[in-house]
């Protein structure tokens, strides 16, 4: 059956709209097929405005069928490219990591980014990343030994431990003698030693003479200036520590000083976590300016890539990523809320409930003493208030002991469920074994003791919210950036509002399939052709469902 392309547009409200004539690109043969506005949805497949009956319609047709003859013929008056979900983003990003599309999982910390997505991720042709942060050494090994041996691409996170950097030290040499050759560097204010030995590990020259460098990195940052240095070749004082500790060699070292850091780097926008909260249309244009001003100082001979992360959850949020020039998309917050995610069910329906408004910045466990904080989720929990408060006793009072004594048993009644002695007993049997310097630290320095003690609290808070502990759902720590609330307005009133259909493969195809839709819209709109709004109100599909607009 034979419709319109938009009911009631006419030429002459198109005409109205473009405020001049609609230029004839050719002509279609008279019985080419004609079909709905539906049509826009079969991504993969060309279509032609045509003028027919005084209507817009639209038609499939290979461009081959188009010709100059106007007898007998339909005028073509517009085009839609097909956008396969495939062809978003930088192809050589896809080349260089194996995958289908330019799209990754970002590595949620405490094993929240599970062997389980990143096995999804996998099977769908994509990238994820294991959230190794905040683990021993042991749980990262035993997340290696899960995922040794899948027929796809994966990768790692590490996280920048300035208070633990002999756990950073012993994350990258686990990476390097068990074979792990991509890792997602987090949350780093510099350069360090074990990052670079990482990168520069094994570097040689092929056969044909290019450098070869077995160890990739993807950067994911916020400022320019750690972003020049991630982009720049190591630094030689570190690279000169490598060799005097025969690490590298001379020769490696001058193949080194011919290398970015990372060939790829994300522009982490308002995320959950680790953020500073900058704004994605902002940020990701500043590091594309420097990515090309540093490409052409270094020369380097493989191109630097520029991502993004943060704000992203669904097609419109992606769609203008790649169209600012994204070579990727990250997201993360939304994949906590999936079923394979290592959080618990008590939290995927805290997220499935909330708004965009419902998040907050919290003192962050791991550079609790530096000030930094990361973002959760405020809506239901109290973790941010209580975390607020340790942060300024802990700038108020040197030790335990000064603080008054009212206020220290309203922590040990409200936070801590436990005489501060019992939990000082619990935090120096963790470091005896995790790192043994912080009590020999602590034991010289009382305001340490106290900062390891408020850790305690901050720690076991998100690993609370991932065992689901329910007696302490005031207390949990739910990574969380305002994304969250975008995602669940998206998928109001559909099958993904429940938490138990949110898997993250039918997410993420979701949101590229909506962001190719998007995008041939947008082709559309540039034309001149009036939209309605109703034309973007892309309800997310089943996988089968997908499929069919993908032929």
């Amino acid at each position: 059956m034979t419709t319109t392309y938009k009911e009631g547009t006419s030429v002459s409200a198109a005409l109205a709209e473009r405020g001049g004539e609609l230029p004839v690109l050719g002509y279609l043969p008279q019985d080419v097929d004609l079909f709905s506005a539906e049509t826009i949805r079969h991504v993969c497949r060309p279509a032609f405005v045509v003028q027919s009956g005084g209507s817009l319609k639209l038609a499939y047709c290979d461009a081959s069928s188009l010709s100059s003859a106007s007898d007998n013929a339909i005028p073509v008056v517009g085009y839609v490219p097909p956008c396969n979900p495939s062809a978003l983003g930088d192809p050589e990003f896809r080349k260089a990591h194996g995958i289908n599309h330019a799209y990754y999982t970002g590595s949620m910390a405490n094993g929240i980014a599970s062997v389980d997505i990143v096995k999804a991720m996998g099977r769908n042709g994509m990238l994820g990343f294991f959230g190794a942060a905040g683990l021993s050494a042991q749980d990262v090994e035993k997340a290696i030994g899960e995922l040794e041996g899948i027929s796809a691409p994966y990768g790692f996170n590490l996280i920048h431990s300035p208070n633990e950097s002999q756990l950073e030290s012993e994350i990258v040499d686990l990476y390097i003698r068990r074979g792990i050759h991509l890792i997602e560097a987090a949350a780093f204010l510099r350069l360090t030693l074990p990052l670079i030995r990482y990168r520069v590990a094994g570097i040689h020259r092929d056969d044909d003479g290019n450098i070869v460098t077995p160890n990739n990195i993807i950067a994911k940052v916020s400022r320019v200036e750690l972003a020049t240095r991630f982009f720049s070749p190591p630094p030689e004082k570190l690279l000169a520590k490598l060799l005097e500790s025969g690490d590298i060699t001379q020769e490696q070292a001058q193949l080194a000083s011919k290398i970015p850091v990372a060939q790829d780097l994300t522009a982490e926008a308002d995320s959950g976590g680790h953020t500073d909260n900058r704004p994605a249309i902002a940020l990701l244009p500043t590091m594309i300016a420097l990515r090309d001003k540093l490409q052409k100082q270094f020369g380097y001979t493989q191109k630097l890539r520029v991502g993004l992360a943060g704000g992203i959850s669904t097609p419109e949020s992606a769609a203008a990523a790649f169209a600012m020039g994204a070579a990727y998309i990250v997201t993360g917050s939304v994949n906590q809320a999936c079923v394979e995610s290592g959080s618990s069910d008590i939290v995927r329906k805290m997220l499935a409930e909330t708004q965009q408004a419902d998040i907050i910045m919290a003192p962050a466990a791991d550079m609790f003493e530096m000030g930094v904080e990361v973002q959760v989720l405020k809506r239901g929990t109290m973790f941010s208030m209580r975390g607020t408060k340790l942060y300024s006793l802990y700038k108020t009072y040197e030790s335990l002991d000064e603080i008054p004594d009212a206020e220290r048993t309203k922590l040990e009644k409200t936070l801590f469920l436990a005489p501060l002695e019992t939990i000082w007993e619990q935090t120096r049997d963790f470091f005896t074994k995790r790192d043994p310097r912080q009590i020999e630290r602590a034991e010289e320095d009382p305001k340490h003791k106290m900062a390891l003690v408020f850790r305690w609290y901050l720690g076991q808070a998100s690993r609370w919210a991932n065992a689901g502990v329910p007696e302490r759902k005031m207390d949990y720590q739910i990574w969380c950036g305002p994304s969250m609330g975008a995602f669940n307005e998206w998928v109001k009133g559909t099958f993904l509002e429940a938490p138990e259909n949110r898997n993250v493969a039918t997410v993420a195809k979701n949101i590229l399939y909506g962001a190719a839709v998007i995008t041939r819209l947008n082709s559309l709109r540039i034309q001149g052709f009036p939209l309605k709004a109703e034309d973007s109100n892309l309800q997310p599909l089943r996988l089968e469902e997908l499929e069919e607009f993908l032929d």
